[in-house]
């Protein structure tokens, strides 16, 4: 299989409403929020990455997924793709410079995570 994903071509329309509450919160989830997508971000931390190094990254998502996910960052402006001219065809991704801005959001993510799991695995 090559590193094109199935829905290359297709756009996602994204709109942010905040109409429900008006919490800047709300358009965060809206943008970053979903069980893949704060995954994939994360992994983008670390550079550039090939749509296959991704699917085995998460290899719990479907290829799908990934590429739905991977669709909607790039249409909020969170990520970029970049497809080179080569056989096999090879894609990569990368935070754009509003991605990276999220750096601290998914560190911190990242800490409570580890926070909450040590906390939980701790016998009281």
């Amino acid at each position: 299989m090559n590193d094109t994903d199935e829905l290359s071509d297709k756009k996602i329309p994204r709109q942010h409403n905040t109409r429900r509450t008006g919490c800047s919160v709300e358009v965060t989830l809206g943008v970053i929020g979903g069980l893949w997508k704060p995954i994939i971000l994360f992994h983008l931390l670390d550079g550039k990455q090939r749509f296959n190094q991704l699917c085995k990254l998460i290899d719990t998502a479907t290829r799908r997924m990934i590429t739905l996910q991977l669709r909607e960052l790039e249409a909020d402006g969170i990520i970029s793709r970049t497809v080179y001219a080569e056989v096999p065809p090879r894609v990569e991704y990368e935070l754009t410079p509003l991605g990276v801005t999220l750096k601290p959001v998914l560190l911190a993510m990242r800490d409570w995570g580890d926070n909450f799991q040590c906390e939980r695995a701790t016998p009281k």
